[in-house]
């Protein structure tokens, strides 16, 4: 069985960070793993405390994982503060591991700052050593100081950082007026992956769950563009399936496709 890592942040309501991410990767079929930045207290309606665990007892997650079931993928999230990023930063040198997905999570969705004062460049040691990074639009123009109205826009911002930091980009454009588009640029060639805005407000953790999808079909062999393509049309179905939870901006259903869960999202079913 093929493994994945997810390093990311602990969301106790389940909707995104290392519960969505190990929800996705079982979907998926592979064998989840985790190593936790930081823990948090939220719900469908926001983030109201983050507490990051100590770097060393973070380092000490990742070497048991590495020196006992050593990973086909990592896929990171959430990073509290520069030293945790440090911590993975070096194990990621040592390790050699063949596909790493980072989604650079710097806020949620109701404003909460999670990626520690200076986010954009401690970022930037980390990027180097991605398969892809993920970014949203306000994350793309928090790292490149560019404004992103239309999709032009999002082409030339995904090949800028691409050229920076020497990775495939995969930039998001769920933030779109009228589509939610994505543009994927690995350095040498881009495309575009269609989406349609789907009415249901609930979409909690899509950014963690489409990075976790990505990883989990590089882990089982894919190329990068059958693992993109997968990964967006799983997300897809996810949010179409109209899972209706909490009282705010609820979380997607990650396991729509298994037999037993009804679903309104038949067509996005493998």
């Amino acid at each position: 069985m093929k493994t994945v890592l997810t390093i990311a942040g602990s969301d106790c309501s389940g909707g995104a960070g290392i519960q969505a991410d190990l929800k996705t990767i079982a979907a998926h079929g592979l064998y989840g793993m985790s190593a936790i930045t930081a823990l948090t207290a939220q719900n469908t309606l926001g983030v109201f405390s983050v507490f990051p665990v100590p770097a060393d007892f973070f380092e000490e997650q990742l070497c048991c994982i590495f020196s006992d079931i050593r990973p086909d993928a990592v896929k990171i999230g959430m990073i509290p503060n520069k030293e945790i990023m440090l911590k993975i930063v070096k194990t990621l040198e040592k390790e050699k591991v063949p596909h790493v997905v980072v989604d650079p999570v710097m806020a949620s969705t109701s404003g909460k700052k999670l990626a520690g004062s200076y986010a954009e460049t401690f970022f930037e040691q980390l990027f180097s050593l991605a398969t892809l990074i993920t970014p949203n639009l306000d994350e793309a123009v928090a790292l490149t100081g560019r404004e992103i109205k239309e999709k032009i826009d999002m082409e030339r911002v995904a090949k800028e950082l691409a050229g920076r930091y020497q990775t495939a980009v995969l930039l998001k454009g769920g933030h779109l007026s009228d589509t939610a588009d994505d543009y994927c640029y690995n350095g040498k060639r881009g495309f575009w992956l269609s989406g349609e805005k789907i009415n249901n407000p609930n979409t909690h953790g899509t950014g963690c769950t489409l990075s976790s999808a990505i990883a989990a079909n590089l882990a089982a062999g894919d190329t990068l563009e059958q693992a993109v393509r997968k990964a967006k049309k799983y997300i897809t179905g996810a949010i179409a399936d109209g899972l209706n939870l909490g009282a705010g901006n609820g979380p997607l259903n990650h396991m729509y496709q298994l037999a037993g869960f009804e679903s309104m999202g038949e067509e996005y079913r493998r």
